[in-house]
């Protein structure tokens, strides 16, 4: 071998070794939130368990705003059928903001049906509410802190392959920009207000 060709096979090496060392770490990155949208998604499904048994405990006691009630429902369903999309592709942007607008509007069906226990206070002390309530409560909290770790995952994620030559590197292997989970409308962000008295 001539002097040439082992610089060659030496430089050929190097950035073999280099360009392998990036492509792993973007793809240890995207699997950080991966994980971290598994531990959301399984939030999410015990949110959703809880809310057709809350409906079902209320029928009981209301019997002149149904409307309330089905639109729960409704916004539920929705809701369920966004996360099992975003759970499918976490990140994708499509799936992640269809998945927001969806827990918007379930956030908001909630606060009406929160508001309507008001009304009936029979409702507000039956202890299977009151617990379906205060798991419904601990649940929106697990999702709110799993959903923080998720969107610190998806930004080291993007920043690292924003970054030169790993932009590059992106590119040719397909490390798509990934979407993080948020809510726009602040007060539907926090969990709903839940009364326990």
């Amino acid at each position: 071998m001539s002097p040439l060709q082992i610089t060659f096979g030496l430089l050929a090496f190097i950035a073999i070794t280099i360009v392998t060392s990036m492509v792993n770490t973007l793809v240890t990155l995207r699997n950080r939130f991966i994980n971290a949208y598994a531990q959301i998604d399984e939030q999410l499904k015990r949110r959703y368990d809880l809310i057709p048994n809350m409906v079902e405990t209320a029928k009981g006691y209301i019997k002149h705003d149904r409307e309330t009630l089905e639109a729960v429902i409704t916004a539920r369903n929705d809701a369920a059928t966004a996360n099992i999309s975003a759970a499918a592709n976490p990140g994708d942007p499509s799936a992640m903001h269809v998945l927001a607008s969806s827990e918007m509007t379930l956030g908001g069906a909630l606060g009406r049906l929160f508001a309507l226990l008001e009304s009936y206070p029979d409702l507000k002390a039956n202890d299977t509410m009151l617990r379906l309530m205060e798991d419904l409560a601990s649940t929106d909290n697990k999702v709110a802190f799993f959903r923080d770790a998720f969107n610190d995952a998806v930004m080291a994620y993007n920043t690292k392959r924003k970054m030169f030559p790993r932009n590059v590197i992106s590119v040719i292997f397909r490390f798509n920009l990934a979407e993080s989970f948020s809510i726009e409308n602040t007060e539907k962000r926090l969990a709903p207000k839940i009364p326990l008295s």
